[in-house]
């Protein structure tokens, strides 16, 4: 029996009493065939593979990566919390040397979730990634460099909007053109905030591009900037929806070339996000993924039919053009001035509309962000959030980050109290990420 060269960890949750709808895309018989053709090819067996049963995070662990309005009781399902405490056990058993990798093979998925939630987008409700590297960070290091490798096909708004002030976090996205597909984000102008310039890092590849523009931006790309960086730990958010076979995508990858990826790419920690061809893809792709993570032959995994068309000269060429924008941004990172990007003075303020599609909510909200030489700046979200016309409620939110100064903290704090004093807010949140505190409490009307 072949031995696998690289031990993997595999948390299997399929959350089989749990659907947004008896006919969604994302339902309970979703990874139903992946376990059956993961058990058909005997793969369980092999030496060097492990199977691990999830833990259920706690509120502790939602609450350092997100704000849930107006609790995580009232956002967050059993399913979900047994999904995220997936990928922490996932992320124990790398850390703790039990295993080389792991994959987590678990919904709900997670990476539209931004910081603050008000219900569930894109078929998300909390987001798996970023819970893992906050519990990371907490447990084994706060001056750990994460990077995180998106490739979904549809743009990780959310984790973007965690980790784009992060300097310690490098989020690199490839997925579908955000003009041709949901959340309709991801342009390679988004480059992140002023305390984590050119962190953000996204490569839009135009509908019918495939394997070999995928692994272009991989190899040309996401290796060279990783090998810069140098992540103690590189996470890859594993959407299979870029598969030729998907009913709600118009991209071309193979089983192999996903296999091939995860090959380059070498994950520590994979976690399963999108992907809806149930029967057709999910069970060939995850297997090629397990074969190329344990170090093992996956050149016969093969999907039936028909294999896509080659990807017109068009779409070659518009992946070359974003490639190489990509490159000169990261190569003069350093040099940006960054006045001229986010303006002159002490703030970077934004005003963004979120649409949660899955619980047809929409959200204004307006961000400040402290521009400090010292550390990243703290951020204040003034959010109002109403569902199908109704009117909803007004929050608001100070968020310090890791390795505040004692200036932005105290700006924080400052920031925090008078905001509690403002009687249009319902209520108000703190967020203090390295000292692990979360607090909440009505705005006071004076």
């Amino acid at each position: 029996m072949k031995r696998a060269g690289k031990r993997l960890g595999l948390v299997f949750f399929p959350a089989f009493d749990w659907a947004i709808s008896a006919d969604h895309p994302e339902r309970e018989e979703r990874l139903l065939y992946t376990r059956d053709q993961i058990v058909e090819e005997g793969l369980l067996d092999l030496p060097g593979l492990v199977e691990f049963k999830p833990e259920i995070a706690n509120e502790q662990d939602i609450q350092r990566a997100h704000i849930c309005i107006p609790d995580v009781k009232s956002v967050c399902t059993k399913s979900h919390l047994v999904a995220a405490g997936g990928t922490i056990t996932a992320a124990h058993k790398v850390m703790n040397r039990e295993v080389d990798r792991a994959f987590a093979l678990l919904r709900p998925p997670g990476h539209h979730a931004m910081r603050l939630v008000h219900g569930s987008r894109g078929f998300c409700t909390i987001n798996n990634e970023a819970i893992i590297i906050e519990h990371l960070r907490h447990t084994y290091g706060t001056r750990m460099k994460i990077a995180v490798v998106d490739t979904d096909a549809h743009h990780a708004d959310g984790s973007q909007d965690i980790y784009y002030n992060d300097p310690d976090v490098l989020h690199i996205c490839l997925h579908q053109d955000g003009r041709t597909l949901y959340p309709g984000t991801g342009a390679v102008n988004e480059l992140g905030g002023p305390g984590a310039y050119a962190l953000t890092l996204n490569l839009p590849l135009p509908p019918q591009s495939g394997d070999s523009e995928m692994l272009y931006g991989l190899e040309q790309f996401v290796l060279p900037v990783l090998a810069d960086f140098k992540p103690d730990i590189i996470i890859n958010a594993a959407g299979q929806d870029n598969h030729y076979s998907d009913p709600l995508t118009n991209m071309n990858v193979t089983a192999r070339g996903y296999a091939r990826l995860t090959e380059l790419l070498q994950p520590d920690i994979v976690v399963l996000e999108g992907g809806y061809s149930i029967e057709g893809a999910l069970p060939y792709v995850n297997v090629g993924i397990i074969l190329a993570l344990a170090g093992l032959d996956y050149t016969t995994v093969q999907e039936p039919g028909p294999g896509p068309a080659e990807a017109p000269a068009a779409v070659k060429e518009a992946v070359r053009r974003n490639v190489g924008f990509l490159q000169e941004v990261w190569q003069r990172r350093r040099k940006i001035d960054l006045d001229e990007v986010f303006g002159p003075g002490p703030f970077y303020k934004r005003q963004r509309h979120i649409y949660y599609d899955t619980d047809e909510i929409l959200e204004k909200q307006q961000e400040e962000i402290r521009r400090c030489e010292e550390c990243s700046g703290y951020r204040v979200i003034i959010s109002a959030a109403a569902k199908q016309r109704r009117a909803g409620k007004m929050v608001a939110a100070v968020i310090i980050p890791w390795h505040a100064c004692k200036s932005c903290r105290k700006g924080a704090e400052e920031a925090f109290e008078r905001l509690k004093r403002e009687g249009q807010l319902e209520l108000v949140y703190l967020q203090d990420v390295e000292k692990d505190c979360y607090n909440t409490v009505p705005s006071i009307s004076v």
